[in-house]
């Protein structure tokens, strides 16, 4: 297996486990502004937003790990997209 392939492999399965915690954390940062503006007050979705989940309470590192997980999913995409495009410009083997 080649280094590239591999490198593709981590990413298709770290990819969405990273995405799920950057989306809930959009999703109920959205939800949370849209119904204080009509007067409804939620705050249980600024804990979610925050990192509060109840039991497992991950609000000190919570940013931290979330913008770990941002630059991964960055680094990774664009480490393959980058590659790929390298990739892509060399000659195609003749013969």
């Amino acid at each position: 297996m080649s280094q590239r392939h591999l490198w593709r492999r981590v990413h298709r399965s770290l990819v969405p486990l990273a995405a799920l915690p950057l989306l809930l954390t959009a999703l109920s940062g959205s939800l949370y502004g849209t119904l204080s503006a009509q007067g409804i007050e939620a705050f249980w979705l600024m804990k979610l937003h925050t990192g509060n989940f109840g039991l497992i309470n991950l609000q000190p590192w919570y940013s931290p790990i979330l913008a770990l997980l941002t630059l991964f999913v960055i680094g990774s995409g664009m480490g393959l997209l980058l590659g790929s495009r390298r990739g892509s410009k060399q000659a195609p083997p003749t013969g």
